[in-house]
């Protein structure tokens, strides 16, 4: 039995903060090796402003910043307390003189945002219904030269094994088909929606660049994980229960309660078998 829908297309960024900054922080280590490619693409010495495009809580911005060391680095989101959490960060890490943060809304704002050597943007431009028109903006921001690093698409997080002994096997795999149709929903709800064929290379020849190579990451902490990343766990799956719950079975959302129980010997706070595996893909071109 499927619950009847209420849920909602809606994203609060500012409450998912906390798991957008862990989530980051764990994936620190691939984001350096893609920092360091993109060292090779675009050397250091020759990048003096980069704009980290739907920054988030400014994790990969100070990344930027460290891996670029002439650069100024400018986060740009759309949410304030994800910028506050940014500026924060620069702060702790001793780069608050390389880092700023810029409020803009986006596709909108782009020409507000100044040119740059290096644009990043990291699972963003699937916000924006118009991303045929927001790829555009952003080439227009960039220096001749310049090159857009674009995270979209690689593989979906898994976290546990098919068979976990709870409920019918599989219950990642549907919970995965289930968050592709709130994520296709998602995107037909935002302002200037147009379908693409997700072909980010011809997406960024379009927007008059040219392609300059892809690469994906692997992001592998395998089981049994450390405290912090069965924290990481337990927000996420908090959040897929409470996005997906009128699209569940039933029987899915009781197994999905008892991984969240601290106490249950089944659960996330206890299972020896859970891990966290991604791959990320990072899309590149070059301004000519």
């Amino acid at each position: 039995m499927t619950r009847h829908h209420h849920d909602t297309t809606q994203m609060d960024w500012a409450e998912m903060a906390p798991m957008l900054e862990r989530g980051a922080e764990l994936g620190t280590p691939v984001y350096r090796q893609a920092a360091a490619w993109l060292g090779e693409l675009a050397p250091p010495a020759s990048v003096r402003r980069i704009l980290d495009v739907g920054s988030g809580p400014g994790v990969l911005t100070t990344l930027l910043a460290e891996a670029f060391p002439y650069a100024e680095v400018v986060a740009v989101d759309a949410t304030p307390p994800l910028l506050e959490r940014a500026r924060a960060r620069a702060e702790r890490l001793g780069l608050a003189d390389r880092v700023q943060t810029r409020h803009a809304e986006l596709p909108g704002d782009i020409d507000t945002l100044g040119e740059a050597d290096l644009i990043w943007s990291g699972n963003a431009l699937h916000h924006i219904g118009d991303q045929r028109a927001a790829l555009a903006g952003l080439a227009r921001r960039l220096r001749p030269g310049g090159l857009v690093a674009l995270v979209e698409g690689g593989l979906t997080e898994r976290h546990l094994p098919r068979d976990i002994g709870l409920g019918r096997p599989g219950l990642e795999s549907r919970l995965e088909a289930v968050r592709a149709e709130w994520f296709a929903e998602m995107r037909a709800e935002l302002p200037g929606f147009a379908r693409e064929t997700e072909d980010w290379r011809a997406l960024l020849a379009a927007a008059g660049l040219t392609p300059s190579g892809a690469r994906s990451f692997l992001l592998d902490i395998p089981a049994p994980v450390t405290p912090v990343v069965r924290e990481y766990l337990h927000t996420f799956f908090t959040r897929s229960r409470t996005a997906l719950e009128g699209r569940l079975a039933d029987d899915d959302i009781a197994a999905l309660d008892r991984l969240l129980d601290p106490e249950d010997p089944q659960g996330l706070a206890r299972r020896p078998d859970a891990y966290l595996l991604a791959a990320h893909t990072v899309h590149t071109a070059r301004r000519g």
